[in-house]
């Protein structure tokens, strides 16, 4: 079965997820780290890509995004690509570093945004690598420590997370902290690891209340949302789509209709 086209638009918040092929590891020490956080973040900064929440794991990594001036494909083949070649160049490896496509999920911001930051940062805690909260705070490699004030990542969104729990900033902080530490009773969450109805339901149990409701809605295994705006990301793909094939044929005295190259659309909605 062929893989399914991602979606992508201005303005869009992924969840994107990568892991080492064959749960093999990426990061082996911390310049592996410090390098791949140099290329993350010149990445971001040159195409003005924020950046809430993100965490390195030794075998995979978390990012949330949201697409600015180029597609989140665009990035992501950077980073990966430049990274991968270093890191074999460095590591006197060859093959691929990465499994598969990075996976990335366009999530309904009003309801996963502040659960995504949370459950992002917390990987740290989940793979043992600190024990708790304020080790967390610590701890380089994830962006909690920069929301809690120890680092500052140019790069990263601090500002826009902060302000959705207090205007002070000193208040700010402690809310956001309790907000993160009640996180860590719920574990593991598979509900916001990828999209489809079940996850955008809640689960099982959500989704049999709404059949019980007689609700049913629209879902996309590539989208994190309720049934509204899934169908609002779809409409506005398929609209996308429409102008981009229709711009690509021209008629010319003489020829056949001749498709122009490149196409706006796919480039900033569909990779």
């Amino acid at each position: 079965m062929p893989r399914r086209s991602r979606i992508d638009t201005t303005g869009a918040l992924h969840h994107i997820m990568v892991r080492g092929i064959e749960k093999g590891t990426i990061f082996r020490n911390d310049s592996d780290r410090d390098e791949f956080l140099r290329r993350f973040g010149k990445i971001l900064q040159d195409t003005k890509t924020p950046c809430y929440a993100w965490a390195l794991i030794p075998n995979h990594f978390h990012l949330l995004l949201r697409t600015g001036n180029m597609p989140i494909s665009t990035i992501m083949g950077r980073l990966l690509t430049g990274y991968a070649l270093w890191f074999n160049r460095t590591h006197r490896r060859h093959g691929h570093l990465f499994q598969n496509r990075f996976k990335s999920i366009l999530c309904q911001e009003d309801t996963y945004l502040l659960e995504l930051v949370r459950y992002i940062h917390l990987n740290p805690i989940r793979a043992k690598l600190v024990k708790d909260v304020d080790e967390l705070s610590q701890y380089p490699y994830c962006g909690h420590g920069a929301l809690m004030g120890k680092f500052k990542n140019h790069w990263q969104d601090t500002e826009w997370v902060l302000g959705m729990f207090r205007k002070k900033l000193g208040e700010a902080r402690r809310s956001y902290k309790n907000f993160v530490v009640a996180g860590i009773s719920k574990g593991k969450r598979q509900d916001l690891t990828g999209g489809g109805l079940v996850r955008s339901a809640g689960g099982w149990e959500g989704v049999k209340t709404l059949r019980e409701e007689g609700v049913y809605q629209k879902n996309d295994d590539r989208i994190l949302g309720d049934g509204d705006f899934v169908e609002r990301v779809l409409s506005s793909a398929e609209e996308a789509m429409e102008k981009r094939y229709s711009s690509q044929f021209i008629r010319q005295p003489g020829t056949e209709n001749r498709r122009e190259q490149g196409g706006v659309f796919s480039r900033n909605l569909i990779t």
